[in-house]
């Protein structure tokens, strides 16, 4: 089952970076969107599940893309850069409504 959700998508506008790349976030909330990032759900020419994203600047996200190189100092964090952000995001989100966890009080 493939996890597509616009309200997810549109959840990012205006919303902070979440990914927050050292020497390269903008921290600009009007280039903020839902940046998709790598796991087993993503293939060739298809994203990953919405749940495997985060809230991204347009400069962060050219990163996580592949379209700029991660910063020499940073590349080693990685993994922990997208899963921080990872986790920030869906946060936001069930703070915002966007996602709810049986058992959890509003």
């Amino acid at each position: 089952m493939r996890i597509t959700s616009k309200a997810m998508r549109a959840s990012a506008r205006d919303e902070r970076c979440t990914l927050g790349i050292l020497g390269v976030c903008n921290e600009r909330t009007d280039t903020t969107v839902l940046c998709h990032l790598p796991n087993e759900s993503h293939g060739l020419a298809r994203k990953s599940d919405d749940l495997s994203a985060c809230y991204g600047c347009a400069a962060c996200h050219d990163v996580i893309d592949g379209r700029v190189p991660w910063p020499s100092e940073e590349k080693a964090h990685a993994e922990w850069y997208m899963r921080r952000a990872q986790i920030r995001t869906l946060v936001r989100m069930v703070e915002k409504g966007i996602i709810t966890i049986k058992g959890v009080a509003a």
